[in-house]
């Protein structure tokens, strides 16, 4: 069964760090490239960051560009986000994505920016 977990969310001031974890199981890591997408409410679902599948390369939203960091670790099945400098239009359920042949979702993680 494909499962795709992500934790870490919560409430965290504006200039706070979170450090989002998405679980793999099911399927062959190696082979997807991952993802991290956001979606805040009343918004369309957007790419937060993304990571090749043999670490060859990351890409990210201009909005979290230098904040955000997009990682994996292939022999733990695992993608990570980690935001720093937080702001409170982050506020938004994030979702982690898995991309090859097909396309897998995880079941989001809430993440509140307040003070």
């Amino acid at each position: 069964q494909v499962r795709l977990v992500e934790s870490g969310g919560g409430l965290v001031q504006p200039g706070g760090s979170l450090r989002l974890s998405c679980a793999a199981s099911g399927f062959t890591f190696i082979n997807y490239a991952m993802y991290w997408y956001r979606q805040a409410p009343g918004k369309e679902r957007e790419l937060v960051a993304g990571i090749s599948s043999n670490y060859g390369s990351t890409s990210y939203a201009d909005s979290v560009k230098g904040r955000f960091t997009i990682s994996r670790d292939n022999a733990k099945n695992a993608a990570y986000l980690q935001m720093n400098s937080l702001k409170p239009e982050d506020t938004a359920v994030y979702y982690c994505n898995a991309q090859w042949y097909t396309n897998y979702w995880g079941q989001g993680t809430q993440v509140t920016v307040s003070s």
